[in-house]
């Protein structure tokens, strides 16, 4: 019974921090890397969530508002309001609202380009998160690439005497970092198509406020 105890093949386990660190320099600086764009990611994400969900809030009370500054022809009124009101909403009725007096087709042209801008400013940070979704990868394969090749000429050097756990360790190290790229990737464009969800109902939302802005300047007249 001991014997066969003693024949049997010891399991060795390896913790994540092992894999991290076995590549070498080489794969180290690969995941360093990854470590600082998975940050990265994080960071945009978080920032661009809490910025978006302002921005797609519907203030019932703002519009209400508005709409009874309007009435009583209350202009510094509304850009005082508006101006207290960190959205890109307020910032299209402000911009309707000092050109009240021109015709509505002015009034719209200006809020449009109004709103591109403010469309421009919620996009920040997006192409960050796309470059990232789509590089991570590519440069856990890099760590990959480099990692088979050092294992390979190990074998080389080790002339005919072929150590399989030698190439096997070598390997299993080598596909740590496409794991890594493969992780930070996804995440990245989960995140990416979340946000470009958010600026998607956003745009909706300032497009629905200039319409009913045109039609409240046009039944206060």
């Amino acid at each position: 019974m001991d014997a066969v105890l003693a024949n049997e093949p010891v399991v060795k386990t390896l913790s994540i921090v092992d894999l991290i660190t076995s590549g070498g320099i080489g794969g180290q600086l690969i995941m360093a890397t990854l470590a600082l764009l998975s940050i990265l990611t994080v960071y945009f994400f978080v920032e661009r969530f809490q910025t978006l969900k302002n921005a797609t809030k519907v203030d019932v009370h703002f519009t209400n508002q508005v709409k009874d500054f309007l009435a009583d022809h209350k202009e510094s009124s509304i850009l005082a309001l508006c101006k207290r009101t960190p959205s890109p909403v307020a910032q299209l009725i402000a911009k309707g609202t000092v050109l009240r007096n021109e015709s509505p087709k002015v009034i719209q042209d200006a809020m449009e380009r109004q709103g591109n801008l403010e469309v421009y400013k919620l996009e920040h940070n997006l192409a960050s998160l796309a470059t990232i979704a789509g590089a991570a990868p590519m440069i856990g394969f890099l760590g990959t690439v480099i990692g088979m090749i050092l294992a390979f000429h190990e074998m080389a050097s080790a002339g005919g005497q072929i150590d399989v756990e030698m190439l096997s360790k070598g390997i299993y190290t080598a596909m740590t970092t496409t794991v890594a790229g493969l992780i930070v990737g996804i995440v990245a464009f989960l995140a990416y198509n979340n946000l470009v969800v958010k600026v998607t109902s956003a745009t909706f939302k300032m497009e629905e406020a200039t319409a009913d802005f045109l039609e409240m300047i046009a039944k206060s007249k």
